[in-house]
């Protein structure tokens, strides 16, 4: 799972950092999380590709949703005829497909626009899920967790060739798909050879918000917390005002939730060239790794166990 910081600033972009847009790719599925002003751009910059089938809106505010009319139509110069799904907060279909066709066009190809409310699964992929989860914003919106299912147990090839006398061959992809086989005269249950299952990866996305207890909730051993921190400390009471979090504020989800990292986004234009300062006060209530990742940054997503 690969994470690409399309776009870090807060409301208003800067010459470093672009509106808001993060780019998925989880094994070979391009998933599109916010869109704001210029994401297109963005994304052939920092070699992405437009193989999106999935959009994920946060919320309406400009910020975050500008660059969907531009992308739409790119896919249209591109004679694109694949649909796409544009997943957003319940009560703002119409609002999108307005913003679709604001300039008096339709794709020409199929657009589904699939509202959400806190819970509900935007996507259910092969072996992993995208659900909406409750955010606090000044407008309705929603994050996103994207969970993988737990994976098979490791296999023990040494007790099954060594204790067991097991030949390596079919009877190992038998017994680790969970089905028992026959061997010497008696019957080899998988659990004899294949340990527990392994919990697969979480990425959690927030979007706007306050540092709110659903968040917490659903971040829960996160493997990667991508989190609103659009002011410092000193700023905590303009963040509670324009509902938006304080980097620390951020760290104390992250600790609260037990997160293996804490990437920092959203970052108001005032701190520009500051962002050490961000991470330090998420640092002094984190203790994991914390980051402001620059547009174009990569993140690799690991396995919790390294594997």
């Amino acid at each position: 799972m690969r994470v690409t910081f399309l776009g870090t600033s807060g409301a208003v972009p800067t010459t470093q950092r672009n509106t808001s847009g993060l780019f998925v790719n989880k094994d070979g599925d391009y998933l599109l999380f916010d869109c704001g002003e210029g994401t297109q751009r963005q994304m052939m910059r920092f070699g992405t590709g437009f193989s999106v089938d999935h959009l994920f809106v946060t919320h309406l505010h400009g910020d975050h949703v500008l660059g969907i009319p531009g992308l739409l139509q790119t896919f249209d110069f591109n004679d694109r005829d694949a649909p796409i799904a544009i997943h957003t907060p319940a009560g703002t279909r119409g609002n999108v497909r307005q913003l679709i066709e604001a300039n008096g066009t339709k794709p020409s190809f199929p657009v589904r626009i699939n509202e959400l409310s806190a819970g509900d699964v935007a996507l259910d992929g092969e072996e992993y899920t995208v659900r909406a989860i409750a955010t606090t914003h000044r407008c309705a919106s929603v994050g996103y967790v994207l969970a993988e299912d737990d994976r098979k147990g490791r296999f023990d090839r040494e007790k099954a060739e060594e204790e067991l006398g097991i030949p390596p061959g079919p009877k190992y992809s038998k017994l680790h798909r969970g089905d028992p086989i026959e061997h010497d005269g008696r019957t080899v249950q998988p659990e004899e050879v294949v340990g527990p299952p392994r919990p697969g990866r979480t990425f959690v996305y927030t979007g706007d918000t306050r540092p709110t207890d659903a968040v917490v909730e659903a971040s829960a051993d996160a493997d990667l917390l991508v989190h609103d921190a659009t002011f410092a400390q000193d700023r905590a009471d303009r963040a509670q005002a324009t509902a938006h979090s304080t980097a620390r504020e951020a760290g104390q989800v992250a600790a609260d939730a037990g997160v293996r990292a804490l990437a920092l986004t959203h970052i108001s234009t005032r701190y520009a060239g500051q962002t050490d300062r961000l991470a330090a006060e998420a640092g002094e209530v984190f203790d994991g790794e914390v980051f402001v990742p620059e547009d174009g940054r990569e993140r690799e997503v690991a396995f919790p166990d390294g594997e």
